[in-house]
C-alpha cells in the first residue's frame, strides 16, 4: 500500500445529496487512494453531521474525520461534547470537531441566536473543560447560561477543534483558539497566503505556537477527466452558488471587482433564479452563468488535466497552507488527480498526524 496522503482531504457527499448511504463507499474509496481525512458538511435535510461522523468513523481504520462545519448553536454544548467524545473514541482520536457560523437568515427563520465570536470562544472553552472531567457550574456567559454540566470527571480527551473562516479578524481569531482552520473555495493564491498569515498572526499574538494550528484550504478540483455537465456543476454551479448566498465577502476578501459581482446579480437568469444553481440548474443556464462571470475568478480552482490540477494542489502548499481539500468531487472522481499528485508531492508536507486538527 502506497504512503498516506495526510495532507489531503475530501469532502463526504459534496455538493447537494439525497443518498447518504453513498457516503460509505466515498470514504472506502478515500482510504483506499491513501486519503488523508473526511470533511463532513452540515445541510438540514439528509446531511447531519453526528450521523454522518459515526458512519464514517464505522466504515474507516486510518482516515481523519472532521466536521467542517457544524453550529454551536444547534445542539446544546453538552450533546456537542458527548458528540465528539463518542466519535474520539469511536476513532480511536482521528476525529476533530469543526465549527462555523453559519447564516445568519437561516438562524433567524429558525429561531436561533446569530453566532457571534463571543459565542465561539465561550462554546469552546465549556467543551475543553468537559473533555477535561471538569464541572462547568453556574455558567453565565456569550454561550449561554447552565446551571450545571458535565461529563465524567475521569475524562482526559483530546479533541481537537477547528474553525472555518474567511475574513481577517475570523482568521486571526481561529488562530488564536482554534487547533486547526478549514479556509473556503475559490480563495486567489495571494488570498490563501493572507489568510495562512492572518492565523498564524493570530496565534502568535495569543501566545501560541502559530506552526501548531493546521490551515487546510478547500481547492475546487474539476479536471477535464469528468463529464462536461460534472465539470460546469462542480466549478460554474458552485461559484455561482457562493455569489448567490455572501457574493461580497468573496469578492472582497479575493480583491474581486465588485462591478462583475453587480453585472451578475442583475442579470436576467440570476435575478429570478429559484434555487442554488449547483443543486438545480440546467447544463444550459450554467453555460449561460459562465459567460456572466470573469474568467479569472476561474482560476481560483484546479482544472485541466490531472496533471495540471495536482500542480494546482502544490501551488497551495507554496502559499502556505499545510493541508489541501479537494472540494467538489468525490474520491473515485479524484483519483487521476491523486495519482497525479503523487509524483510531484514535496516532501515537506509528508508525515502530518491523521487527525485533521493537528500537526
Amino acid at each position: 500500500m502506497a504512503d498516506d496522503l495526510t495532507e489531503l482531504g475530501f469532502y463526504g457527499l459534496p455538493g447537494h445529496s439525497g443518498s447518504p448511504r453513498d457516503l460509505l463507499d466515498q470514504v472506502r474509496d478515500g482510504e483506499r487512494l491513501g486519503l488523508g481525512s473526511v470533511f463532513l458538511s452540515e445541510r438540514f435535510t439528509t446531511k447531519e453531521a453526528a450521523t454522518l461522523s459515526g458512519a464514517a468513523g464505522a466504515v474507516s481504520e486510518r482516515l481523519g474525520v472532521a466536521t467542517a462545519a457544524t453550529n454551536h448553536n444547534t445542539r446544546h454544548p453538552l450533546l456537542t461534547a458527548t458528540f465528539a467524545t463518542t466519535m474520539h473514541r469511536l476513532t480511536g482520536g482521528r476525529f476533530a470537531l469543526g465549527l462555523g457560523r453559519g447564516f445568519d437568515m437561516l438562524f433567524d427563520v429558525m429561531g436561533l441566536p446569530r453566532v457571534t465570536t463571543a459565542q465561539l470562544e465561550d462554546f469552546i472553552g465549556i467543551v475543553r473543560r468537559l473533555w477535561r472531567g471538569e464541572a462547568v457550574v453556574d455558567h453565565h456567559g456569550p454561550a449561554g447560561d447552565f446551571p450545571y454540566l458535565n461529563q465524567d470527571a475521569s475524562f482526559d480527551e483530546d479533541v481537537p477543534v477547528l474553525l472555518t473562516a474567511m475574513g481577517g479578524r475570523t482568521l486571526e481569531f481561529a488562530g488564536a483558539v482554534a487547533d486547526g482552520v478549514v479556509l473556503h473555495t475559490f480563495f486567489t493564491d495571494e488570498t490563501l497566503a493572507r489568510s495562512v498569515a492572518a492565523v498564524r498572526r493570530g496565534a502568535e499574538r495569543a501566545g501560541r505556537d502559530p506552526a501548531r494550528v493546521r490551515v487546510w484550504s478547500v481547492l475546487a478540483t474539476v479536471g477535464d477527466h469528468l463529464d462536461e455537465e460534472a465539470r460546469l456543476r462542480k466549478l460554474t454551479g458552485r461559484l455561482a452558488t457562493y455569489l448567490q448566498g455572501y457574493g461580497d465577502l468573496l469578492v472582497r476578501v479575493n480583491g474581486w471587482d465588485p462591478a462583475a459581482l453587480a453585472r451578475f446579480r442583475a442579470d436576467g437568469l440570476v435575478a429570478g433564479f429559484p434555487g442554488a444553481f449547483d443543486a438545480v440548474a440546467t447544463p444550459g443556464e450554467l453555460r449561460r452563468v459562465a459567460e456572466l462571470l470573469p474568467d479569472d475568478w476561474f482560476g481560483a480552482a484546479a482544472t485541466g488535466d490531472a496533471d495540471a490540477c495536482a500542480r494546482r494542489v502544490v501551488d497551495q502548499f507554496d502559499a502556505g497552507a499545510d493541508g489541501v481539500i479537494l472540494h467538489g468531487v468525490t474520491p473515485a472522481e479524484a483519483e487521476p488527480v491523486v495519482a497525479a499528485y503523487r509524483k510531484v508531492r514535496p516532501a515537506r508536507v509528508a508525515g502530518l498526524p491523521r487527525n485533521p486538527g493537528r500537526c
